[in-house]
């Protein structure tokens, strides 16, 4: 205990963390004032592994319930004193020699080559439509909604997100369009109602196949739009627009420059690409060990150093660029919110570990957007500097047009 208390001290800058060790002794640990958690430890291990891989342990003890929480505190009053701590933890001298020696490795952790990448996205999103329906809005978007007004349910949020891509995608009836990681499907089938265009959504999940290609025919829209089990990498045909929504979190920083030429290579030099992803306003860095492990094996979130590099090596213009700083952690807040509405569901269905894991993963990734480094970008490219218009006020006028038409249209959520 004694190694993990010299690091609590370093650890606690600001709140309160009580730890009582596995013989019931507490030990506090005090910072500026702010949030106060009561943690019990029921195995002497994590004293040691607690020390020497931080997220890791941590995440594994709540799953294993070898970690609770006392005197009213819970996950989510834990996870956010450990966001507000992070670069203390991260300055602590074993912490920093350690993440020192697993930056030297950080490719290997990415590495996402054509079949290996779709056993990484089958480890997530395969477990089972059923689930994430449980806590996603009713069209299952399962990433960054944005919120306009305060209030605004979900849903609305997640369509005002499709409706910011379409605009900023610069559509017109005719186009061929290509979704990368298309999920459950909804963005294709919202453009090709929206604009009249022919859209091939391609995903490595099979789940999430046969479900879009559920609702595209449900939809009647069988003829327009396509769903394939295809990494975009051997995607051949020419599209005049291309959308990517949380799918580059996936490619891996070895696999940047594969990703840009690829774009490169299907766009006309009028073509426009809008890539939607996660990204940080810190150094480049690398993944939690615990969501490499149980989460998400294989992915990254890049600082955008890291981007730029790559993308002006490819000989594209970044024609805008906007970011959307806290509208994930709103997301999240209510994906935990229906997750726990839905909670025994998710027990049934799996188990008490499961959903323990689940928990630790949501709430946590909502403390980095509301505290830590975690944002959103997007970034529409294309070959040529003047292929969307130079004036951005389009972008809120097509929004504007695109809530009159939907009505029209009765694109209803």
């Amino acid at each position: 205990m004694f190694l993990l208390s010299h690091m609590m001290k370093a650890f606690i800058r600001k709140g309160r963390l009580t730890v009582i060790d596995a013989d019931g002794k507490a030990h506090v640990f005090s910072g500026e004032p702010g949030p106060e958690v009561t943690m019990r430890l029921t195995d002497k291990k994590l004293y040691r592994t607690l020390v020497f891989n931080a997220e890791l342990a941590a995440g594994e003890a709540y799953m294993d319930g070898t970690m609770r929480f006392e005197n009213g505190s819970n996950l989510r009053d834990f996870l956010a004193l450990f966001s507000m701590n992070r670069l203390s933890l991260g300055s602590y001298p074993i912490q920093k020699a350690l993440r020192a020696v697993k930056m030297r490795f950080r490719n290997r952790q990415q590495a996402n080559r054509k079949g290996q990448a779709q056993q990484n996205v089958a480890h997530h999103y395969d477990v089972g439509n059923q689930f994430y329906k449980l806590f996603l809005d009713e069209n299952m978007l399962y990433s960054c909604a944005y919120f306009c007004e305060d209030g605004e349910t979900l849903e609305q949020a997640q369509r005002n997100k499709l409706r910011l891509l379409a605009a900023k995608l610069c559509l017109r009836p005719g186009m061929k369009v290509l979704d990368i990681g298309c999920g459950w499907g909804d963005l294709a089938l919202y453009l090709a109602k929206l604009e009249d265009v022919e859209v091939l959504g391609v995903t490595l999940s099979k789940e999430q196949q046969a479900l879009a290609s559920q609702r595209a025919r449900d939809a009647g829209l069988e003829g327009r739009v396509r769903f394939e089990l295809r990494d975009y990498r051997d995607v051949d045909e020419r599209f005049d627009r291309i959308v990517s929504v949380g799918m580059f979190e996936h490619v891996g920083v070895s696999h940047y420059d594969e990703f840009f030429k690829k774009l490169n290579s299907l766009m006309p030099d009028d073509g426009v690409a809008v890539l939607h992803s996660i990204g940080h306003m810190s150094p480049p860095g690398m993944a939690s060990a615990w969501l490499r492990k149980y989460i998400f094996p294989g992915a990254y979130s890049p600082a955008l150093s890291e981007v730029f590099a790559v993308v002006e090596q490819n000989s594209l213009w970044v024609t805008d660029l906007e970011f959307l700083r806290v509208h994930y952690a709103t997301t999240l807040k209510h994906w935990v919110e229906r997750f726990e509405k839905n909670r025994d569901k998710v027990v049934e269905l799996y188990d008490e570990r499961f959903a323990r894991m689940w928990e630790f993963y949501l709430i946590s990734c909502e403390m980095m957007f509301r505290t830590g480094s975690q944002l959103v970008f997007h970034m529409q490219l294309s070959r040529n500097r003047d292929a969307a218009p130079i004036v951005r006020d389009y972008i809120t006028d097509r929004q504007k047009a695109y809530r009159v038409r939907e009505k029209t249209l009765n694109l209803s959520l």
